[in-house]
């Protein structure tokens, strides 16, 4: 596809990367068009992946690639806009293009999830699904997975039988990485074994009611592409569609994504992939380092590899503490992070008597950086379990510093949002009971009984409008029931246009939302906010399902921050601080039991992983680093005799030579001779006080 060039480019397009984004960007193109190999960036933390990515991409368009045939997964619908966003730029600057000069888009830019729904309903009728199929987020597929499990009997065991929520879980983990049922049980859920045979059946009853019901659960739209693409003449057909095939943060795939990528592009001609192996921290989510370690070799051509290696984010010494602690990895594609940014102060190794010291500590030190100019917007507290940041939430409140947590109730999670969605899901897919069992029972009168004989109905029915107007509600829901009757005739007739078919839902929702919920203003916000995306989205279809694989993160009564203060502190788990990066950067419990947790000690792997945690918190710091090593440790021991102090040694990631990298620091400082993880106010003294007050 030509563009034309409204005033000549004035600059290379790739002049403002360095040498190694460049050799990136330019693969396969101009005087290097013969070399179609596969290539792999390992784009090391704050190399400026997202850019070099997006310069790909502008590059191949530019040197005659259509856009039309470019795929280009990523995982979040942001990142995906992201990318788009930043091609435009590159393209609008290559070619001398006008702002208001129309660009390429990428139509098929977006989530492995999304992307795999668009590909199976365009071939649904090849490989046995119907194309009105609709998609469970997490929590219908556990009510459905425990439906199944009360109805063949599995929730009237005597011993104690998994709940839906690990049922499900096991599920899933089984499916994406590909593992027999019993080394899932084995490995991650030893507790289950017992069930395997039980779990067995469960799962095919589980698989049998989604495929009654017309739909799809998450794991499905990659189960399903991947089955698609294990058909040869499939598999050739829909890999002819793309000529290139870029993916982003390759290290967080599964072996499922994995095996999609190699079925589309056997001989890697035109892929293109970009991650860290030194980042790849969400195996509990079915991930899989080895896909990015093994790349290299799994295309009927060897890949090229090129590695960014130059940090924009990090001074230098914060770069050298974090390269050491990866240098340790067992397996890795080595780089050695550098950059021009030049620091007077090394990363800090801070030596505390125990978790209350901690929190005094991370707070004097916050306000400090506040003092001398960083926000506390610029700052986060980075932990490994959420649970980790207790004592110092309580010290954060007690000085009224104000902080955002990252967490809470997710916006699809929210009753409100559910309600309203399942009655679109309903809509679409007549067959599907979980959004027809929630729907009907928000019609007064309505319990569960009435629901299950409409559903059945349902379930039959050749005509679903015909069956609902035909349906005998009870006495007292005649007038609520011929409402709804209205508004699913309505939602279901194809002259009304997206979204009018949501503002109808609305219309019919907020009466019920004012009778069930007392704080129905609050949650009207939400409801407001579902249509005001649902103006970005081509269909129903499109809405639901993109909506259910890439949600909003909070509902709107808890996102932002939870206060007036114009500024606030980011506290985080290490996991949704990956991708982020702040001035000033505090990570607690840098211990033994902690990192590494004392739940992921069981193997090499896990080890590997834990050592790759505690470098991405290392990496997000952009000019102060501060690790944090309390001594002790409070742990309540109910029934055992009560409270007991825990001493913890410094994680095993930072040995005594690394340690050198770091400024080591002991707090509060002690007396020459003493113990400084004690307090130095002897426990005897204190009491004996305490006795005298009452003299």
């Amino acid at each position: 596809m030509q563009y034309p060039q409204a005033t000549p480019p004035t600059n290379d397009p790739l002049a403002e990367l360095n040498a190694q984004q460049r050799d990136a960007a330019a693969h396969g193109t101009g005087e290097g068009a013969e070399d179609t190999r596969p290539l792999l960036v390992i784009a090391g933390a704050g190399s400026g992946k997202t850019n070099t990515l997006a310069h790909r991409v502008a590059n191949l368009i530019r040197h005659g690639a259509d856009p039309q045939r470019m795929m280009l997964l990523t995982f979040s619908r942001r990142a995906a806009q992201e990318m788009e966003r930043r091609v435009g730029g590159v393209l609008q600057r290559a070619l001398g293009l006008p702002q208001t000069q129309s660009l390429p888009n990428l139509p098929w830019s977006g989530t492995f999830h999304s992307i795999g729904a668009r590909l199976l309903r365009e071939y649904a009728g090849r490989i046995g699904l119907e194309e009105s199929f609709t998609i469970h987020d997490r929590g219908d597929a556990e009510d459905l997975m425990g439906m199944v499990r009360h109805e063949i009997g599995l929730s009237e065991t005597k011993n104690r039988f998994p709940l839906k929520g690990t049922c499900l879980g096991i599920y899933s983990r089984v499916l994406n990485t590909r593992d027999p049922l019993d080394k899932v049980l084995q490995d991650t859920y030893p507790w289950c074994s017992q069930w395997e045979s039980e779990l067995k059946k469960l799962f095919g009853a589980y698989v049998e009611a989604k495929q009654q019901q017309n739909v799809l659960d998450y794991d499905d739209l990659l189960l399903f592409w991947a089955e698609m693409m294990a058909e040869p003449t499939l598999a050739q057909e829909v890999g002819a569609r793309f000529d290139h095939l870029l993916v982003d943060e390759y290290q967080d795939t599964n072996r499922l994504q994995s095996e999609i990528i190699l079925a589309l592009k056997p001989t890697g001609q035109g892929v293109t992939v970009v991650g860290d192996d030194a980042q790849s921290i969400y195996s509990f989510r079915g991930a899989t380092v080895r896909n990015i370690l093994d790349f290299p070799g799994q295309f009927t051509q060897p890949a090229r590899i090129v590695t960014l290696e130059r940090n924009y984010r990090s001074t230098q010494a914060i770069l050298d503490a974090s390269n050491a602690v990866i240098g340790e990895a067992r397996e890795r594609h080595a780089k050695n992070l550098w950059t021009d940014k030049a620091s007077s102060h090394r990363a800090q190794l801070l030596l505390v008597p125990d978790e209350a010291e901690q929190a005094r500590w991370v707070a004097d030190q916050v306000l400090r950086h506040r003092e001398a100019g960083s926000t506390l917007k610029s700052q986060a507290v980075l932990f490994r379990t959420s649970t980790h940041s207790a004592a110092l939430e309580l010290e954060l409140a007690r000085r009224n510093i104000p902080f955002v947590k990252f967490g809470g109730l997710k916006f699809l999670e929210a009753a409100h949002v559910k309600d309203m969605l399942a009655v679109l899901r309903f809509a679409q897919n007549p067959r599907g009971r979980m959004a027809g069992f929630r729907v009907a029972q928000l019609i007064p009168g309505i319990g569960q009984a009435t629901a299950t004989r409409l559903l059945d109905a349902m379930g039959e029915a050749a005509e679903p409008t015909q069956t609902l107007q035909q349906f005998e509600a009870p006495a007292q829901a005649k007038q609520e029931w011929a409402q709804f009757v209205q508004l699913y005739s309505q939602l279901r007739n194809p002259d009304v246009a997206w979204p009018a078919d949501l503002e109808l839902a609305k219309a019919w929702y907020l009466p019920q939302l004012e009778r069930i919920h007392d704080d129905a203003q609050v949650r009207k916000l939400d409801v407001d906010q579902l249509v005001r995306l649902a103006a970005g989205y081509a269909s129903r279809e499109r809405f639901l399902t993109e909506l259910t694989l890439d949600p909003p993160q909070s509902t709107s009564d808890q996102s932002g921050v939870p206060h007036l203060d114009e500024d606030y502190l980011i506290l985080s788990t290490i996991h949704s601080a990956k991708g982020q990066e702040w001035k000033a950067v505090h990570v607690l419990n840098v211990v033994d039991g902690c990192i590494p947790s004392d739940m992921a000690t069981g193997s090499a792997d896990e080890l590997e992983e834990e050592r790759r945690l505690l470098y991405v918190a290392m990496t997000r710091a952009k000019e102060h680093l501060h690790l944090i090593v309390p001594h002790r440790f409070y742990v309540t021991q109910q029934g055992c005799g009560g409270d007991k102090h825990m001493y913890a040694a410094r994680t095993r990631f930072i040995t005594e030579a690394m340690a050198e990298k770091f400024e080591r620091i002991t707090w509060p400082q002690a007396a020459p001779g003493t113990d400084p993880t004690r307090p130095q106010t002897p426990l005897l003294q204190v009491r004996a006080r305490a006795r005298a007050a009452w003299k």
